[in-house]
């Protein structure tokens, strides 16, 4: 076959063996990608583009300047892309050299157009070692690279879901468990050797052109060194990525943050919403008030990982207070902040080679806003405060030399000139003013042409084909002089040249080449020196991104009127007046109410809420939970006063959600997250429950509830909010000594109800439910049998067999051949042993 095939697809060829098996190959011929053979089908098909053949072989293309575009499309269909450019010019009759640049993953996309700037956009690495689990993350966009180890695989599992991941490089063995997951990321696998500890090492050591990894801190962290390897490996080797800009690799512990799984996060709407109702109901929603790109991404950061040190948490409060107290200063910061741009985002690119001239000019406008920044920040004299001053780096050599060599308006294009200003090179202005001159010298040529022939429509003209020509109609054809060439006929008349003019063109155009490649040139040298203080310019932009969302929270604290909670080690939750930071920003309908909540070890460790659907049980619980979250975060909270004690984890249990990927009911998925949750709280966590056992029989949930209920008083010991309409539990304050009833007050009238959206002390033993589905708008027919129905079950309670007396009733009349009215299919109210 490869015989049969011209120089160019021989080429082609070799090049694919290059790339990774899955890469879809963009093969560079002049303004094209093309796509040829298994590659033309499958992109064919993803980009929804023709497919075509020549000599029998597949093929499709798309636009070179367009083909940022496409290459998204082909990403998110979860394939990489390998780009094949052209390495020098086209000369007829000779092969042009081809090489494939770079590879471009999920989780390695770089390009402004295919990302969020508001999200990370991260490449994972997963690998085990002397029993425990390694975790490594690098977002290449910012230069971000981390590694921590978990002990166990659930804690790995929270992790990766709780970060914003676009792509998880795995060993083989990984292979069957993660993709039986179905976990929103794309699963590469990579060669197992990379993943060894002594692969890994070498290649962390090779990158970071250090002896050892003592100076980061992570020498003994043997399972997280083989994910942080084999992710370096895989950007360079794989990938051809240059990662210079990643300078620095940082170990983290889970120990650091309290654990917000990822039921958690769903059921609380932490960054994403769990309905497409167009609302933003998410926490990130109600809090973000950050300014930059940067900043945004941390505040994302913060609220998927509170922290678990008091210590840090207490230094963010003091920020927050400090600006709430110091509204100069505050509103003179903010205002400062507002002309930076994603500094990170932006040296990353520069690093990677894909930075142009107003990027360069981005950077340089943030840099110009730093000393005000840290100036401001130094008047602070906080703990907090001091230390991101500190990485606030002034960097006016930059500034000076953007100044000087970046004219004020570039081009998107690198080599299309008028990126260099005038005055920065002087070989440079030489040729710019022989490009100038040139230009003046045919427009003097094209005056003394018309005065010389007479023509007064003559033009001289240009063009990339024939380069520079004089141009006359038709009509004065005759009035052309003997000593012009005629190089082309058109339809309304004719183009010629001179010597004179042809001289002047290779002038021109050569002065024009030169200046265009000693500009690229220049540039490339200008952005290589801004390189040198990657560093710097990345501390600046964590130390802002920081500024920004502690900004942020007092900016909404200011416009939400919300506290300062106070920190306790082990304290109780005591929340007076609390209100949900959500709701109260999005709800016009209707005031939101304020509630208490007080939870501690020996008194009130749990709480049985009763009352009727829709009355707010279940806001109030998560409200509770969002509270306790913002406070661990750093953030003040919507409260007259809070007190919280500091959590380990948050754990919940809301609603009904069935798997059927994994073939599990909604009550098998109830009993899942109910069992993770008595397996893995402990007496510092917070735990609220919505209705729990509510998927089965009515005795069979009930006793679950009650069992899961004593099991979370008596043993686990957890600060526990339990919504139930199980009335019956309202009995174990009786047995358990730190449990009380609580109720949401709801107003009977004209047998309707009006929520009064107030948390009382006490329980009831009414749920309202039929009132509920008459707001529903249940036929008037179902609600009047319905009434019927509950009377009798009260009335008739149950047997000595454990059966509703009214079902057997039924039952007999059925047996005795009574008629029984349709509606009255009463035996799904039995509770009895089936027969």
């Amino acid at each position: 076959m490869t015989e049969t095939l011209t120089p160019m697809m021989q080429q082609y060829q070799r090049l694919k063996r290059e790339v990774p098996g899955d890469a879809i190959l963009l093969f560079r011929l002049g303004d094209f990608y093309e796509m040829f053979f298994e590659d033309a089908t499958i992109g064919s098909q993803i980009l929804n583009i023709a497919l075509t053949q020549r000599q029998k072989i597949p093929m499709c293309g798309i636009p070179f300047h367009a083909a940022e575009n496409y290459i998204a499309k082909i990403i998110k269909a979860g394939r990489r892309v390998a780009i094949c450019d052209q390495t020098e010019e086209a000369t007829p009759g000779k092969l042009v050299n081809r090489e494939v640049k770079q590879i471009i993953s999920p989780g390695s996309v770089v390009e402004n157009t295919l990302l969020e700037a508001r999200r990370n956009s991260y490449l994972a690495g997963i690998s085990t070692g002397k029993g425990k689990y390694g975790f490594a993350v690098a977002d290449l966009t910012t230069g971000e690279f981390r590694v921590a180890e978990f002990l166990t695989e659930r804690d790995l599992i929270d992790e990766l879901t709780r970060l914003t991941l676009a792509e998880v490089v795995v060993p083989q063995e990984w292979r069957d468990k993660l993709n039986g997951m179905q976990l929103p990321f794309v699963i590469t696998l990579y060669d197992d050797w990379c993943f060894e500890y002594d692969t890994a090492f070498h290649s962390l050591k090779n990158h970071f052109k250090v002896q050892s990894l003592d100076g980061f801190g992570c020498e003994l962290m043997t399972a997280g060194i083989g994910a942080a390897g084999a992710i370096v490996h895989y950007l360079e080797n794989t990938l051809r990525r240059n990662i210079d800009h990643i300078q620095v690799l940082r170990p983290y512990s889970s120990q650091q943050f309290m654990v917000v799984d990822h039921v958690t996060r769903r059921n609380l709407e932490l960054v994403e919403p769990a309905s497409q109702s167009g609302k933003n109901t998410t926490l990130l929603g109600a809090l973000d008030r950050t300014i930059t790109p940067m900043g945004a991404r941390l505040m994302r950061e913060w609220i998927t990982h509170p922290l678990s040190d008091i210590e840090a948490i207490r230094e963010r409060h003091s920020v927050v207070a400090a600006f709430l107290n110091n509204t100069q200063a505050f509103f003179a910061l903010r205002d400062a902040l507002k002309p930076v741009r994603d500094m990170e985002r932006i040296i990353g690119r520069m690093c990677l080679g894909n930075g142009n001239a107003r990027d360069i000019q981005a950077l340089r406008d943030s840099l110009i806003a730093l000393p005000v920044i840290k100036q401001l920040v130094g008047g602070f004299n906080l703990p907090l405060m001091i230390k991101i001053e500190a990485r606030i780096h002034v960097l006016p050599h930059i500034i000076d030399l953007v100044n000087a060599s970046i004219s004020d308006e570039p081009p998107l294009a690198l080599k299309e000139g008028g990126i260099i200003r005038q005055g920065y090179n002087a070989e440079l202005d030489e040729l710019y003013t022989a490009t100038r001159d040139g230009k003046e010298w045919i427009a003097q040529l094209q005056l003394r042409e018309q005065d010389r022939t007479g023509i007064k429509s003559l033009k001289i003209r240009f063009n990339s084909v024939f380069g520079y020509y004089i141009e006359i109609s038709s009509s004065n054809l005759k009035s052309v002089p003997s000593d012009y060439t005629r190089k082309q006929t058109m339809v309304n008349g004719e183009r010629f040249i001179t010597p004179e003019l042809k001289e002047m063109e290779g002038k021109i155009l050569g002065a024009e080449e030169r200046s265009r490649k000693l500009e690229y040139e220049l540039f490339i040298a200008i952005r290589q020196q801004i390189c040198g203080s990657t560093a710097m310019i990345q501390e600046c932009g964590s130390a802002l991104s920081e500024l920004d969302v502690l900004s942020g929270f007092a900016e909404v604290a200011r416009m939400q009127n919300y506290v300062q909670p106070v920190m306790s080690v082990d304290g109780a939750l005591n929340l007076k007046e609390s209100r949900h930071p959500v709701l109260e920003q999005i709800s016009v309908e209707e005031r939101f109410i304020p509630n208490d909540v007080l939870l501690d070890k020996d008194n009130c460790r749990l709480v049985i809420l009763t009352g009727p659907n829709m009355a707010g049980k279940s806001t109030y619980i998560r409200q509770v939970a969002l509270l306790a979250l913002m406070a661990h975060m750093g953030s003040f909270v919507p409260a007259q006063s809070a007190e919280v004690g500091i959590l380990d984890r948050i754990f919940t249990r809301v609603g009904a959600n069935d798997d059927l990927s994994r073939g599990q009911s909604t009550f098998m998925v109830e009993m899942n997250e109910t069992a993770n949750i008595l397996n893995n709280a402990t007496a510092r966590s917070l735990v609220i429950l919505d209705e729990i056992g509510r998927g089965t029989s009515t005795f069979d949930g009930l006793s679950i509830a009650w069992a899961v209920a004593e099991h979370l008083h008596n043993v686990v010991q957890a600060k526990t909010l339990f919504a139930t309409h199980y009335h019956e539990l309202t009995e174990l304050c009786e047995s358990l000594p730190a449990t009380k009833n609580f109720h949401v007050a709801v107003r009977e009238w004209n047998d309707k109800i009006i929520f009064l959206r107030k948390i009382n002390p006490g329980g009831t033993d009414k749920s309202y439910g039929i009132q509920v589905g008459r707001l529903a708008g249940l036929p008037q027919s179902v609600i009047e049998r319905a009434k019927t129905i509950l009377c009798s079950l009260e009335d008739g309670e149950l047997n000595e067999e454990g059966q509703s007396k009214l079902a057997a009733s039924s039952k007999k009349k059925r047996e005795a051949g009574a008629k029984i009215p349709p509606t009255s299919q009463l035996d799904m109210f039995s509770a009895g042993k089936k027969k």
